[in-house]
């Protein structure tokens, strides 16, 4: 073949170079990956809410300094649902396993749980109420329910779009050929009706009715 022919042949190869690299990406060599990753990154927001919601824990140990032996013994579990809500980790490697999202879930609703008590055990103390410091901490805990909210609903969307991805032709066949790639588990409320996090109701109790 004479340099003419190679010339007259080039933009062949060209397109043909470019219809493959089109064809792999519309086989999820791309799409799955760049999804996978978008719902990790996604889990680390979920991650890091949670942790600031555990490291607002313990000022209420100050809070609470003077508080009824009740209280005390609620702000003792939610210690105790605080250290086992830190020492169950779900790494980006395990979000496939319903096991794993199953326990991550459980403790965390036992830790949102026991602070909803406490706060709420917590409305019967004007003098404390009125404390610059447990206003203080109210919003912020306030605030940190509706961030781990946000988080949780953006990683969902993120492994409702990867599910989707990887089970979708065409690219269902770079997912299970190249990728080996498996359904992502969602987080999901552990209570019917409840979205994700707890919600901490902070309204004082203005109930008057006999043994209420």
């Amino acid at each position: 073949m004479n340099f003419t022919s190679v010339r007259r042949f080039a933009p062949v190869r060209s397109a043909l170079v470019a219809l493959a690299a089109l064809g792999l990406a519309s086989c999820g060599i791309n799409s799955v990956p760049a999804a996978e990753e978008n719902a990790k990154a996604k889990w680390a927001d979920v991650q890091a809410a949670f942790q600031e919601r555990a490291n607002l824990v313990p000022n209420l140990a100050e809070v609470a300094a003077g508080a009824a032996e009740q209280e005390r013994g609620i702000l003792t579990d939610v210690m105790e649902a605080r250290a086992r809500a830190t020492s169950v980790q779900l790494s980006a490697d395990d979000l496939n396993d319903p096991e794993k999202m199953a326990q991550f879930q459980a403790a965390q609703s036992q830790l949102g749980a026991g602070l909803g008590r406490l706060l709420a055990s917590f409305e019967a103390y004007p003098d404390l109420k009125s404390i610059a410091n447990y206003q203080m901490l109210q919003s912020q805990l306030e605030g940190q329910e509706n961030r781990i909210r946000i988080t949780l609903r953006d990683y969902n969307e993120a492994v409702r779009v990867y599910n989707t991805t990887i089970r979708t032709f065409p690219d269902t066949i770079g997912a299970n050929l190249i990728h080996g790639a498996e359904p992502m588990v969602p987080y999901e409320a552990t209570t019917p009706g409840a979205e994700a996090a707890p919600t901490l109701d902070m309204t004082p109790n203005t109930d008057t009715t006999p043994g209420s």
